[in-house]
């Protein structure tokens, strides 16, 4: 009774075994994870709903977006690469890889560990590789160009002699069997890295107005993660194509400031981040900071006729003087996007600063002189009537700066995982085990020489250069020879 318990947890543990070293299951774990990776790429992973609703309502239409999105919720595809079955699908694969390995380990490593031993005669026509020659010369002669071919081909020979007949043989790259555990390794490595930045990583937003500075970060739920620094926009501006509204670049300036000290300044744009204690800010979006938030300031370079440009700063509604001259200039409106109507009525089409403009009243001696928009992307608006010029710089504080932060403490573990994984090609693809035997038989004043030769790849490839330089070797007796292939 004990032996038939046995016997069935024997049978339990194969049956197991069989299930975890099916390549099958690694090719559907593989496509389900594909799927997945699909679905979270048309899905926002880890974004706000109404982003997700929005994408529903497309596909689905606004009466199912709502009951879509929760379904979606409920099957963990919002957030899917920290949901139970995708991580179970990583541990799945992963333990397919490694029982893989290990089932398949021991016949590798006896064909490995397998000492290269000299053939009998009749042995030498069971090679896939196999060249005979019969040369007039001496067997010294034959051995010592034999040894001076293998050496050129990376071998280290051995040599033998039964009789008045010399075998010498070698092989190399043995190791290389084991090219495809190391690339089963790689793969197990950064799905661990995966799983290392999925548990531990962070990724979420920030918000920052010019001259703010934040020392957290936003989860996509609105949640605060401490960053262990603060970071401050000091800056923000884009540029536009022409006179069109269509972005060409727009750059943040970022401080890092710890311990009260600026350790770090960067420009960020859209593919230059600013990386800083394992976190990467993104240059993501930007706009306008609300009006009851914002504080911000009119920039201004002001040159009088003949003079020297001046730069000054002021609020909406405060006043400034043109140096050398009576006049004075009072900042009565600010637009962000200005623009006329058909009756030639200013109004802001948005309020991001796609066309920003300043309204300026000039005055002398308490006389009221001329009025009129200063645009910045016009800079003949900029010309006064006395040869003054006022140009409009910025409305600093005005905009925000929206950047996206990351943090991944398995990227070092996954790109150790990408170098294992390049090695690992690299030796399965372009790296063999290759053997080879050459037997030297004296007959009268001739030498017959038989060779015999194996690779587990690219047998063509090996062909050609052993007969190469044993053409080299020989001066060219093996030039034309058809070789013998066993089938």
């Amino acid at each position: 009774m004990a032996d038939t318990n046995i016997e069935k947890k024997k049978t339990i543990v194969e049956k197991i075994w069989k299930f975890f070293t099916s390549v099958k299951l690694a090719v559907v774990l593989f496509a389900f994870i594909a799927l997945s990776s699909i679905i979270g790429t048309v899905i926002e992973q880890d974004s706000r709903p109404e982003k997700n609703i929005k994408l529903f309502t497309k596909m689905f239409g606004a009466d199912n977006a709502q009951k879509a999105y929760k379904t979606a919720a409920s099957l963990g595809l919002i957030d899917m690469y920290h949901s139970w079955w995708f991580n179970a699908m990583l541990v799945l694969i992963s333990a397919n890889l490694i029982i893989c390995s290990v089932d398949r380990l021991p016949r590798i490593k006896r064909i490995v560990d397998e000492p290269v031993k000299p053939l009998e005669t009749p042995e030498f026509d069971k090679f896939g590789i196999k060249k005979e020659l019969t040369l007039e010369c001496g067997m010294e002669d034959a051995k010592t160009k034999t040894l001076a071919a293998l050496k050129k081909l990376g071998f280290s020979p051995n040599t033998h002699q039964s009789g008045k007949d010399i075998q010498i043989y070698a092989h190399k790259g043995r190791f290389t069997r084991y090219a495809v555990y190391v690339i089963h390794f790689s793969i197990v490595i950064i799905l661990l890295g995966a799983v290392i930045g999925m548990t531990w990583g962070f990724s979420g937003f920030l918000i920052l107005p010019e001259g703010e500075t934040s020392a957290v970060a936003y989860t996509r739920q609105g949640d605060e993660h401490p960053l262990g620094f603060s970071i401050r926009c000091d800056d923000f501006a884009i540029w536009f194509y022409g006179t069109s509204d269509m972005p060409e670049k727009y750059l943040s300036w970022l401080s890092v400031i710890e311990g009260g000290v600026t350790v770090l300044k960067k420009t960020i744009g859209v593919n230059t981040p600013l990386k800083y204690k394992g976190f990467t800010f993104y240059q993501s979006s930007y706009g306008a900071v609300p009006a009851k938030e914002a504080k911000s300031l009119i920039i201004l370079n002001i040159t009088p006729i003949n003079g020297k440009t001046e730069q000054i700063s002021l609020p909406v509604g405060d006043s400034f003087k043109i140096p050398d001259t009576k006049l004075t200039g009072k900042v009565i409106a600010f637009s962000p996007a200005l623009a006329f109507d058909k009756d030639e009525k200013p109004y802001t089409y948005t309020e991001n600063m796609n066309n920003p403009a300043i309204y300026v009243e000039f005055n002398a001696g308490g006389n009221e002189k001329y009025s009129g928009w200063l645009v910045k992307r016009y800079p003949q608006t900029w010309d006064l009537p006395d040869g003054s010029k006022v140009e409009l710089v910025d409305n600093w504080g005005y905009q925000y700066t929206g950047l996206q932060v990351r943090k991944d403490p398995g990227v070092l573990v996954v790109y150790a995982g990408c170098l294992f994984m390049t090695i690992g090609l690299y030796c399965a693809f372009f790296l063999s085990h290759k053997k080879i035997w050459v037997l030297l038989q004296p007959e009268k004043a001739k030498v017959k020489i038989n060779i015999a030769a194996f690779t587990n790849k690219n047998k063509t490839g090996y062909e050609g250069r052993v007969t190469a330089v044993f053409n080299g070797a020989f001066n060219g007796a093996f030039n034309g020879l058809t070789p013998k292939i066993s089938k």
